[in-house]
């Protein structure tokens, strides 16, 4: 009686989230991302995967100012830190591969690197406890009153040697959080010193290709060129009457490990698909990725309250949903994906103008499935 009671209840709680989720229309989504309809300005595209199933995929706007080409789920954005997760994987896979460790030290894989690395490991970088200098505070120093689209362009490399000027990280390794894109550069690096191979060359090898991402890439600029490529816009005025400049590059956007793809919402379904399913990494070598970090010197915080972070990915719940998250913000460019695992909803919005926040439009259509008020 009790099995056949609990079998009911299942059944009935499974058909009320059904209803819920069908109640959703496309057009109740679509008039979130309305307002950015246009045939002279760029956009944004947007997927919303539901239960294993894309059930909203469109763009608004466009490409660029010179082609007016209309935004679809093929466009490529440059995603910036929403990056931070693929390299990740990248040494999550170097480990299962067992020619990394988490807990190798700086100094282990470059030791020329200075003293104040022998204490900073991997699980440090990939969770933001490595109290690296950020690089690009160090640039700011350097060119204290050039025009951040004047400064020149830096390298991975040229990351590393700013680091190694360095004679100290900003706290004790592991005692604190502050959020580093100087770690997630030197963590593509590493990939780059363990695998013998470019970076580039191993995310293709090794997630784009066996994912069938197929026109995702790392972008190096000479090296390679991006298909159906959107370029970075920054609007003029306030008014809705102002013009755009194209802003697309910065003298940080030649760096790879802490945002360096370009990507489609077509080849993101894939991507996540293959969380969803594990057919990248298991669900038991996920699990440091999705492992909230716990500093030695207290809570993880930032200037905007509590963090939950793991290798890749912001852990915070969302109005008492499980999430897994992370925005992207570079010159031309804001991004976000937001994964509900608990409820089978994923939402990635990605923009090529700066004027919008992408992570309060996607937590919107979230809202639209998780019955929560706005």
């Amino acid at each position: 009686m009790k099995s056949r009671l609990a079998t009911a209840l299942f059944l009935a709680l499974a058909l009320l989230t059904a209803s819920a989720s069908a109640q959703v229309s496309p057009t109740q989504i679509d008039a979130i991302f309305s307002p950015l309809k246009s045939a002279t300005a760029p956009g944004v595209a947007v997927l919303v995967v539901r239960n294993g199933q894309p059930v909203f995929r469109r763009g608004y706007g466009v490409t660029d100012l010179r082609t007016l080409h209309p935004i679809d789920a093929q466009t490529n954005f440059r995603i910036a830190s929403f990056s931070k997760q693929f390299t990740a994987a990248c040494i999550m896979l170097l480990v299962r591969d067992g020619k990394l460790h988490y807990d190798d030290h700086l100094t282990d894989i470059f030791p020329e690197f200075p003293a104040y690395g022998k204490s900073i490991t991997v699980r440090n970088l990939l969770n933001h406890t490595s109290g690296l200098p950020d690089y690009e505070d160090i640039l700011t120093r350097q060119y204290p009153t050039t025009p951040d689209d004047q400064i020149p362009q830096i390298h991975n490399a040229g990351v590393l040697k700013l680091l190694e000027q360095e004679t100290a990280a900003k706290f004790p390794a592991g005692s604190k959080w502050a959020y580093s894109n100087s770690g997630y550069v030197v963590l593509a690096l590493i990939v780059e010193k363990v695998s013998g191979e470019p970076f580039g060359q191993f995310l293709h090898d090794r997630i784009f290709v066996p994912l069938k991402m197929s026109n995702t890439l790392a972008y190096e600029k000479g090296k390679n060129e991006v298909p159906h490529r959107a370029y970075g816009h920054t609007k003029l005025g306030q008014s809705e009457k102002d013009g755009w400049r194209e802003t697309d590059q910065s003298s940080t956007s030649a760096t790879l490990g802490d945002g360096g793809i370009y990507t489609s919402i077509d080849d993101l379904a894939q991507w996540d698909r293959a969380l969803r399913e594990h057919t990248l990494l298991s669900e038991a070598e996920m699990q440091p990725a999705l492992s909230s970090v716990k500093p030695t010197g207290g809570p993880a915080t930032s200037p905007e309250g509590p963090v939950s972070y793991g290798f890749g990915w912001h852990l915070e719940p969302y109005k008492n949903h499980k999430r897994m998250w992370h925005d992207g913000e570079t010159m031309g460019f804001r991004t976000t994906i937001q994964r509900f695992p608990d409820d089978n909803l994923t939402i990635i919005v990605l923009a090529n103008r700066t004027d919008i926040n992408p992570e309060e439009l996607a937590l919107k259509v979230a809202d639209l499935y998780l019955g929560t008020k706005p």
